[in-house]
């Protein structure tokens, strides 16, 4: 460990560059400025690389595009495969886990080793894994991979090791499982069907052993033949030809009897007395028209055939509705007896299985409840109740119920907080569930005892907020808030409707919480605040509204021939936005007709509303439209309860918010917040470009010439012009100049429809990636930033089907966001809105000659500069809400590369200064007498923080290339480190980790990075993620305890963490899959089912598939991929000493067994040999008088 004075004497300057390899280190380690500090810090930094480790954790969500479904009806879980190649596998409540397969390749089918804590999965990519569920981060132990035919169905029989493998060509091979290797033992497709048949009978679409006899295999062929395969005799027993093309087929328990589903929407029950034609033919949707004819179905993709001991066997179907109705809803269908129940399902039916009591086929199956998994959502319907409810979900299912607009992460939370928010929502949770337990009851699962609490916020596209608690690596809903009430729902025809493009105008942009005040603010697409505060009662409120009328006029045309040397400072009042409540609106000239100036983009309620417990709107800022076009949306927000102040920017400037007076305190464009202290010229814009009307893309690219000239230029050559959030136009020959005046009139804007960008979102944010070699140049990062904080925050194509643009034109979105460059650094584009990218309040010193903190707004630009703006807030209660709150002079004013991301204050001793906040108070609650409400106040006092602060403090500042460490008041840097030069930081924050503090950075090429305070030390830099899409770059969040998170796709929230003590408590933390359960035993059949029955029991698959009788499998078909080790190794993995009981228990009971099957046939023998004896002995007494002539 290193003393802070000998780390700033040990240290010396590095070089910028990156290393090779890396595209995103910067410099090895925090450079020390020149400059002297003004004293001796004394500050131990105890952080290491070894504290800090980066893996998942958890996934929480509905599997995204889910493909397969299998279920253990002993072990009681689930498993469920998706089109990435994902597994998830749930069971009781906190067991929940993901796997992935390499390849990526989707899975086609699941199947479960029953009881035997293994899972098998087939995937599009034709290989064949077996994974081992006996430890809490299950791991693949065997792979095959067939070469030359595609993989289409699998059947494992219960207690079996061969598995049977049906393929695209119409053959059946069998793998053992244990060694994963393939047996001699192969069903050609032309040996199963007859000889006279002339065509293919199609790929292998269901395989099955007969409940009768294990020794019948029935295969399902997709042209409708159907074939039952004696194992032992190598030969058909029956071959059945229909008509129409089979989708499944499933078993009577007593094996005489078996159901197919068809593609015309019939069901076909088969008895294998007679297999010429089948028994019954039904269509339980097919109504008979006037005709006579059967109205034409949709196919039954998947049929159960289940029978109950006490009641009517139950057939369960997906699918075969008639045609006649469009836009119909996805089904399924219940038939028990006469009865036929129809469920309508809100999503198409991806696949559905029915749970039983029993594992063995041959039993009555007594089925209790089916699993119906649908394309974006997990229902579980009970069977043992007339009106087949539905389980309430215990899993975190619902988090794409609207598409998810931004995230918020909370660790260590006020420990009070989460009881009541639960406590609240469960009281609008909805009813009529079936009152029994969740029936996927499977794995174990305790508190760990590295638990605390933790809070996740998403915002949705519908303007819904959801609260969920992730104490303890689970997920689970607490309290949802839709912001949309708050305002009135636009008429359809309205002009202020019809206008308004957006498809979501209550989407959620941001979100800002105080835990402490439990104060909550919500930012809305359609550049709105809503500020909320919490209540334990309900009230009749009166929502207060705020207009603000943020526009600064440089988009006015300033030609080179009338002002060519002229600086472009305009008239003070024109860059001056005005607050709509106190100043006039400003009249429109020279606007078309129809064009909006002076309304908001949505309508508040405005009557008294009775709002239920909860969080409780109270005031709303919306920003108003100017001279027809809409405000630009807002980019930051950062609200402070001690000081009861809201501030917000956006591209065009910044405003500042009295929340508890209701009144606008500072509203005015980013270029007056320097006055005099602007560290750049400004200079004309460039006489090449003439804003046009235009619409589209078109209005968003430059030609290809200036594109390459961009790409071919640095990307740090000259940083401080940052990244432009206005759209330029190609130049339009022949048009005349517009001189600029007073009067004078503007050029035609872009139209009166939507804001910059807006109509080029739709298509920009369709999944864009960017690769490393894209993050060069600023035209990928310029695309993804417009849309990471100025266009929208969700992507609409994955809640719109329905898009304009194509994927071709992914390149030249990317390439359509130019800046524009200079040759001196010291200057920027006219035309360059500076936006306002982030904002913090926080006691601190507003100029070098303070000699105490007052409080203070940070604020940080897209340019990279840091203006602190000192404010007096009055400190008693009467006061404060009365006498106004003055707003100094811009003070300090300081320079990064790159727009500015995040603020953070370190204390002299290294530690982490918590911003001031007011303690809850229950606004709403009756007044008590002896203890009157009044505002408690933590770490506001200018006394006390003359004891903490009174010798300055440190101020981190990170932008998108570099981070850096202010000793205020002084303004001296201490530290400068440069995190990337080819890439750039989406995500930085000041985190707690270890007992200590650390800066962590996300960069847009999938790097994740952490760096010591105050040294700015590099401790880990990790490539996480290959590919960085727009979903994770806006939904990326770091949060204390060394934890993030990001949405991983559209319907999953993927958690990690970054911290080593966390990876090693990881295992304690997640649930056991497997546990050691006693399989049930097989029910007695009885003397003369067991004699009738056939021989079901002394089917040996060892002798007929073995290499001793059927010799080994084609190489050539399939290549074999080990893993970590054998069957024999995975079952000793589980460890216990109840595992070893039971397993010991269960080889007792195998041995046991075997030495009663071996008495057996030892008596057997002994009844053989007698009765050959005695036959024998009557041959011989027979011939022994004959003669020779005589035989």
């Amino acid at each position: 460990m290193k003393k802070f004075r000998k780390v700033l004497d040990g240290l010396t300057t590095s070089s910028p560059g990156g290393t090779i390899g890396s595209p995103s280190c910067g410099s090895a380690a925090g450079t020390p400025t020149s400059a002297p500090t003004p004293k001796d810090i004394d500050i131990q930094e105890t952080l290491v690389a070894e504290n800090f480790q980066l893996c998942k954790t958890v996934r929480h969500g509905f599997p995204y595009q889910p493909t397969a479904l299998a279920f253990d009806p002993v072990q009681k879980i689930l498993a469920i495969g998706s089109r990435t190649g994902g597994v998830r596998i749930l069971g009781r409540p906190g067991v929940d886990c993901y796997c992935q397969h390499e390849s990526g390749a989707a899975v086609l089918q699941l199947q479960f080793l029953i009881n035997e804590g293994a899972l098998v999965s087939a995937c599009a990519d034709d290989t064949l894994h077996l994974w081992n569920l006996r430890q809490r981060r299950p791991a693949v132990l065997h792979s095959l991979k067939f070469n030359r035919e595609r993989i289409t169905f699998c059947h494992l029989p219960f207690q079996s090791k061969w598995l049977y493998v049906g393929t695209e060509r119409g053959n059946t091979h069998i793998v053992n499982i244990e060694s994963f290797v393939l047996s001699g033992y192969v069903i050609m497709w032309n040996k199963a069907i007859e000889l006279s048949t002339k065509t293919h009978p199609g790929p292998v679409v269901h395989l099955s052993d007969s409940p009768k006899d294990e020794g019948k295999l029935l295969i399902g062929f997709e042209s409708g033949t159907v074939v039952q395969w004696d194992l032992r005799g190598k030969k058909a027993d029956f071959r059945i030809y229909y008509d129409e093309a089979i989708h499944s087929v499933s078993w009577h328990h007593e094996g005489k009897q078996f159901m197919c589903s068809h593609s015309d929407g019939s069901l076909t029950l088969w008895n294998l007395r007679n297999t010429t034609k089948p028994f019954q033919v039904t269509f339980p949707h097919g109504k008979i028209q006037k005709d006579g004819r059967k109205e034409s179905c949709k196919p039954i993709l998947k049929v159960e055939y289940k029978t109950s001991r006490n009641s009517e066997p139950f057939v369960v179907f997906s699918g075969g509705l008639s045609y006649d109705k469009a836009g119909r809803r996805p089904t399924l269908t219940i038939m028990h007896g006469k009865a036929i129940t129809v469920l309508e399902m809100d999503y198409p039916i991806v696949e559905f299985m029915v749970l039983c009591d029993t594992p063995y086929n041959n039993e009555v199956q007594e089925p209790y409840a089916v699993v119906v998994l649908l394309e974006k959502d997990l229902i579980v319907v009970d069977l043992t109740q007339s009106n087949f409810p539905v389980f309430e979900n215990p899993y975190p299912m619902d988090v794409h119920e609207s598409p998810v607009t931004c995230t918020a992460y909370f660790a260590d939370c006020p420990p009070d907080i989460i009881p009541i928010l639960y406590s609240i929502g469960a009281k609008h949770k909805k009813t009529g569930y079936s009152q029994k337990e969740w029936p996927i009851s499977g794995g174990t699962w305790t508190l760990g005892s590295h638990t605390y609490p933790e809070i996740i916020i998403t915002g949705h596209a519908d303007g819904s907020i959801k609260f969920w608690d992730a104490s303890a690596i689970t997920l689970q809903m607490l309290y949802k808030l839709k912001t949309s009430k708050v305002f009135e729902k636009p008429k359809p025809g309205e002009g202020r409707a019809a206008d308004l493009v957006e498809e979501d105008p209550f989407a959620v942009q941001m979100v800002s919480w105080c835990p402490q005040s439990r104060i909550f603010c919500v930012v809305g697409i359609s550049a709105h605040i809503i500020l909320y505060r919490f209540s334990k009662y309900d009230a009749n409120t009166q929502i207060v509204s705020l207009d603000v009328r943020l526009q600064c006029e440089s988009d006015d045309v300033i030609t080179p021939s009338e002002n060519e040397n002229n600086p472009c400072f305009p008239e003070p009042g024109s860059h001056s936005p005005q607050p709509h409540h106190q100043y006039p609106a400003s009249p429109s000239s020279g606007t078309p007709e129809g064009n909006k100036d002076s309304i908001p983009c949505l309508k508040v309620k405005d009557r008294v509303v009775r709002v239920p417990p909860g969080y409780q709107a109270e005031l709303v800022i919306q920003l108003l439209w100017v001279d027809g076009e809409p405000p630009q949306q807002i980019t930051t927000l950062d609200i402070n309860s001690a000081y009861g102040l809201l501030a917000f920017g956006n591209c065009s400037g910044l405003v500042v918010v009295d929340y508890l007076q209701k009144t606008i305190l500072l509203c005015m464009s980013t270029l007056d917040l320097y006055g005099a202290a602007d560290p750049y010229q400004r200079l004309t814009r460039s006489p090449r470009r003439n804003r046009q009307s235009t619409s589209g893309l078109t209005e968003l690219s430059d030609n290809q010439q200036s594109i390459d000239m961009e790409r071919s230029k640095s990307p740090t050559s000259d940083h401080v012009n940052g990244h432009c959030t206005s759209p330029t136009s190609q130049p339009s020959a022949g048009k005349p100049r517009v001189p600029m005046g007073p009067e004078g009139p503007r050029l035609t804007r872009r139209g009166p429809g939507r804001p910059p960008f807006r109509k080029a979102q739709s298509a920009a944010c369709m999944e864009i990636s960017l690769p490393v070699s894209h993050t060069e140049g600023y035209a990928s990062r310029r695309a993804m930033l417009q849309q990471f904080h100025g266009v929208t925050m969700y992507s609409h194509d994955e809640h719109h089907t329905q898009s304009p643009y194509c994927w071709s034109e992914r390149e030249s979105r990317e390439n359509s966001f130019s800046r524009s460059r200079s040759s001196s650094v010291s200057s920027i584009d006219r035309d360059t809105k500076e936006a306002i990218t982030t904002l913090q309040f926080g006691e601190s010193y507003g100029r070098k000659t303070d000699a105490l903190p007052t409080p203070c707004l940070w604020v940080g630009t897209s340019l990279g500069v840091v203006v602190v703006i000192p404010m007096s807030i009055p400190t008693e209660q009467e006061e404060r809400m009365e006498e106004p709150v003055t707003i100094g002079p811009s003070g300090v004013v300081l320079l990064l590369k790159g727009s500015v991301l995040r603020f953070g204050f370190l204390d002299c001793m290294g530690g982490l200064i918590q911003s001031p906040h007011e303690v809850w108070r229950d606004l709403n609650a009756p007044e008590d007498p002896d203890r009157p409400r009044r505002r408690k106040l933590i770490n506001f006092s200018p006394s006390s923080s003359q004891d903490t602060c009174g010798e300055g403090h440190l101020a981190v500042v990170c932008s998108e290339r570099q981070a850096k460490v202010f000793l205020m008041p002084s303004q001296s840097c201490l530290f400068v480190h440069n995190i990337t030069e080819s890439s750039f930081v989406l995500r930085a924050d000041v985190v707690s980790v270890c007992n200590s503090v650390c800066l962590a950075c996300f960069c847009a090429n999938g790097h994740i990075m952490t760096l010591s305070l105050p040294s700015l030390r590099p401790l880990v830099n990790v490539n996480y993620l290959p590919l960085t899409d727009m979903r994770i770059a806006r939904t990326f969040c770091f949060t204390n305890g060394g934890q993030a998170l990001y949405l991983s796709s559209p319907t999953e929230i993927q958690r990690i963490t970054y911290s080593q003590e966390m990876c090693d408590n990881l295992q304690e933390m997640l649930g056991e899959l497997f546990t050691p359960i006693e399989t049930p035993e097989a029910q007695n059949r009885g003397f003369l089912k067991g004699f009738f029955g056939g021989n079901a029991h002394t089917f040996d698959r060892e002798e007929l598939f073995g290499e001793a009788a059927a010799g080994k499998g084609s190489r050539s078909l399939a290549q074999h991929i080990p893993g970590q080790g054998g069957m024999e190794g995975m079952k000793v993995a589980a460890s216990g000493v109840v595992g070893d009981l039971a397993r010991a228990r269960i080889a007792l009971d195998e041995r046991g067994q075997r030495l009663g099957e071996l008495e057996d046939r030892t008596a057997l023998m002994m009844t053989s040999a007698d009765t050959f004896s005695k036959h024998a002995h009557e041959l011989m007494l027979k011939c022994k008088d004959k003669k020779w002539y005589q035989f």
